[in-house]
């Protein structure tokens, strides 16, 4: 069952539902939970993605640090901390900046 709001016309929030603290072994469950398999990985601070886009449909969530992305024609800011989530649909462009602390987040494919 997912648990998301729009943030966006382009994305859905996905929410943390633990009352524990966000860990890469928690959040890698709340994604299996919402049906697919994660992988993790890590960026330093003040790493950037330029925009792009993926054939496939997205569901990511932050497990440490802080990342922003710029999704959708409009760029729309969708800052993720330890325990937030979106869902990101194939084929929408998208760009992010990792916060000052670096980032470790993990991603499976829909």
């Amino acid at each position: 069952m997912r648990s998301r709001h729009q943030v966006s016309a382009t994305v859905a929030r996905l929410h943390w539902r633990d009352t524990g603290t966000p860990t890469p072994d928690s959040v890698a469950r709340r994604l299996r939970a919402e049906g697919v398999e994660p992988y993790a990985w890590s960026n330093g601070p003040g790493d950037r993605y330029p925009v792009h886009a993926h054939g496939y449909e997205k569901l990511l969530m932050c497990a440490a640090g802080s990342i922003t992305f710029f999704v959708g024609p409009d760029q729309t800011a969708v800052e993720l901390r330890p325990g937030d989530g979106f869902v990101l649909p194939a084929g929408v462009e998208h760009s992010a900046v990792v916060g000052p602390d670096g980032c470790t987040c993990l991603e499976g494919h829909g």
